[in-house]
């Protein structure tokens, strides 16, 4: 079920009420049948159901009234609070849906009482958290400035969403209704994440590689899909409590063989895919004010000093330069592109008049341009232009400016050496996501505080444009987004600015390849066990009760007692007074959340929304396509209107019902996909130059997407 894009919300709970009134009414008939107390639970669920839609709805009226505000212009609405309503009349509908479905089928001989039960008790929980969220975001609205989307100068009310996150219960998210909000057909990949995500939790800290968890996570999964709720509360203690080191184990298993190897499958085949190391010398570049003079540009040196940079040069077609000698020399790659002498058949292209140069996201700390290369392939295809990705290093080993530094000197090296990735760089376009969108926009900052030329344009997709845990509206969806918790954006956040509380220590056989046969052993003598297991959760599912993992709380009634001022570490009770009457859930087990702090956070070079106009001033067109559930949407709005307002070519593109990181999830769906040709189209743009906007003005809209441009 998903929300029109228009719906009346009014309707919504109208709807709601007269569902709920027919349900009771038919289980009210059901006394010569036999469901007992199972038909009690669906009545006071129903019920209770009805008492948080009454209290919502004049909540929900007073956020329509003023969210426009918001926006960033008419054309594009999209912000935090609309997304916040968005959400709930998601979760309201599904309600809908379910009960209908429970009151015609009441008496049908293939009903099963427990299983709705559970189902609507799941729904109520959500529903009570999101209620508990929705009052955060009225805090917000009065206590920030009409229009200003996050609370900059409120270390207090920051404070107190952290403090409210690290205590509520949020496994119900995480189990039947994982991924509610989210387009239907990305559902069974969520689903296929957590699952994933806590079977790996399982095998973390053994000693073996991530492909060895892998495996072994893969045979013992049966059990997290045959019970939603134990799914949930191990997803909700992982995403709280487990260290730094194990999301960078978990996310940079997109870099095995497997992964790339059917990604690439997926992709558009390539003439040119080649692993670069660039040795750290210092480059001379011309100043953009006067190109008769030039400028020294060193070689990245934070915290351990001058060392290679690495990349990766993707191209459709093989291209002037790229099979010459001296790019050669730098490459790590044993496969050479394929030449004129070897395949005659294959004709070399000429020089590009564009270059793109892509950052990837990861959180600062995972992934490398390998686990991005399924939507390059395709965009060096699509637009014809070759394709230089950098693989920067990574936090905690190498936190900010590391990064910056070494994303800024291979942009530079790209441009002295266009001629060797197949370009003459007459335009040259940045594009990332996540973390990456944030290194575009801060190495062009870089780049015209050097006095370099500046690119002639950035995509940034979803940035991270402010790297605090300030409080806004969409970033209260870190309670419930499962690919963005915010115990998860905290630790990242803090591992790139240096601010982690955590020692680095060195994984312990993890992520290499080079074990990949201790692991085979591994995992082979392991085989007939987890097979056993695995098929044993099917076949009797009562054995997924004896397990170790912590309990969920019990569904939600209005007559039991919530955990009311639930202290927190430090003694102190909550500051979050909610309604009479009414407390979210609270989890029993609290996530430990360290807020980001620190002076590198108000680095502009590190947070760009917190920039100088100086040192906006002088960059090109910023292109940001952002999606609508995505916890740093907000980012991306405030970001758009604050260039807007100094007069900076700005546009801003809103994608719906997709979640953060939706590039690498082009191929999963036909709303990823239109979300990906709407990057790929505002890189057109950035290539076509000042004609664009004709362009974009005689191009189909794509559907559930919102753009406008400022100047």
């Amino acid at each position: 079920m998903r929300e029109a894009p228009n719906m009346d919300y009014r309707l919504v709970f109208s709807t709601l009420n007269e569902t709920c009134n027919q349900t009771l009414a038919s289980l009210s008939d059901t006394e010569d049948l036999p469901y007992g107390e199972v038909g009690e639970r669906l009545a006071v669920c129903i019920r209770q159901i009805q008492a948080h839609g009454a209290a919502l709805e004049p909540v929900v009226a007073s956020f329509t009234n003023v969210y426009h505000h918001y926006d960033f212009d008419e054309e594009t609405p999209g912000n935090g609070y609309r997304t916040l309503v968005k959400v709930l009349l998601s979760c309201l509908l599904h309600i809908i849906h379910k009960a209908r479905y429970i009151s015609s089928n009441l008496r049908g001989a293939f009903f099963r009482a427990d299983h709705n039960a559970t189902e609507m008790e799941a729904y109520l929980s959500a529903l009570c958290q999101l209620r508990a969220l929705l009052h955060l975001a009225q805090t917000l609205l009065n206590d920030t400035p009409c229009g200003q989307l996050c609370t900059l100068q409120d270390a207090e009310l920051s404070r107190r969403f952290v403090q409210e996150y690290s205590s509520m219960h949020k496994a119900c998210f995480y189990g039947r209704c994982l991924g509610f909000q989210f387009s239907p057909s990305l559902r069974p990949f969520l689903q296929t994440v957590v699952i994933s995500m806590v079977s790996y939790g399982e095998t973390y800290g053994k000693q073996q590689s991530g492909i060895g968890k892998a495996a072994l996570s893969l045979l013992t999964s049966g059990k997290y899909v045959m019970d939603p709720e134990m799914r949930g509360a191990e997803f909700e203690r992982i995403t709280q409590n487990l260290d730094l080191q194990f999301w960078k184990s978990f996310w940079n298993l997109t870099e095995t063989g497997l992964i790339t190897g059917f990604n690439r499958i997926a992709s558009n085949p390539v003439q040119v895919n080649l692993t670069l190391s660039v040795p750290p010398m210092t480059l001379q570049l011309p100043l953009a004010s006067d190109p008769s003079l030039s400028t020294n540009v060193s070689p990245p040196i934070a915290h351990w000093g001058p060392g290679p940079v690495l990349m990766r040069l993707i191209s459709f077609e093989i291209r002037e330069g790229q099979d010459s000698e001296e790019l050669l020399s730098f490459s790590r790659t044993e496969t050479r592109p394929m030449s004129m002498s070897q395949l005659p058949w294959v004709q070399k292209q000429p020089l590009s008049p564009w270059l793109l140069i892509h950052f990837h996201g990861g959180g600062f700390v995972a992934q490398t341009s390998k686990s991005h290369e399924n939507y390059l392939r395709n965009w060096s295809k699509e637009l014809g232009v070759p394709v230089l990705s950098i693989d920067y290093s990574l936090s905690p080993e190498a936190p900010f400016p590391r990064a910056l530094e070494e994303c800024f000197y291979g942009y530079c090296w790209a441009l002295k050496n266009c001629h060797l990735l197949g370009s003459t760089a007459e335009r040259v376009c940045l594009a990332g996501d996540s973390a990456g969108g944030n290194l575009c926009i801060t190495v062009s900052m870089k780049a015209v505080s050097c006095g370099v030329r500046v690119p002639d344009g950035i995509m940034a997709a979803y940035p991270a444009t402010l790297l605090t845990t300030d409080a806004s509206p969409s970033r209260l969806l870190t309670s419930i987004d499962p690919l963005l918790p915010l115990g998860v954006l905290a630790k990242c956040l803090n591992a790139y600015t240096g601010m982690g509380s955590e020692a680095v220590q060195p994984a312990v056989g993890q992520g290499s390849l080079s074990s990949l046969s201790r692991d085979t052993v591994l995992v082979l003598s392991d085989l007939t066990h987890s097979a056993s297991n695995w098929i044993q959760s099917f076949l009797d599912p009562k054995r997924t009760i004896d397990r170790p993992s912590p309990q969920p709380p019990a569904p939600p009634l209005l007559n039991s007692t919530p955990l009311a001022s639930t202290p927190n570490r430090s003694g102190c009770s909550d500051a979050v007074e909610y309604p009479e009457g009414f407390e979210p859930l609270r989890s029993k087990c609290f996530a430990v959340v360290h807020p980001t702090s620190g002076p590198i956070l108000k680095n502009p070079f590190a947070s760009p929304l917190l920039a100088s106009e100086q040192l906006l001033r002088g960059l090109p067109p910023v292109h940001i396509v952002a999606s609508a559930l995505d916890a740093l949407l907000d980012d991306s709005v405030m970001f758009a209107k604050k260039l807007r307002a100094m007069g900076q070519p700005v546009s801003l593109s809103v994608v719906e019902d997709l979640p953060h990181g939706f590039l690498s999830l082009s191929q999963l769906s036909k709303e990823t996909e239109e979300a990906t040709r709407v990057c790929v189209q505002r890189i057109r743009e950035v290539f076509q130059g000042p004609n664009c906007t004709t362009i974009l003005e005689n191009s189909p809209q794509q559907e559930g997407t919102q753009q406008s441009t400022g100047q």
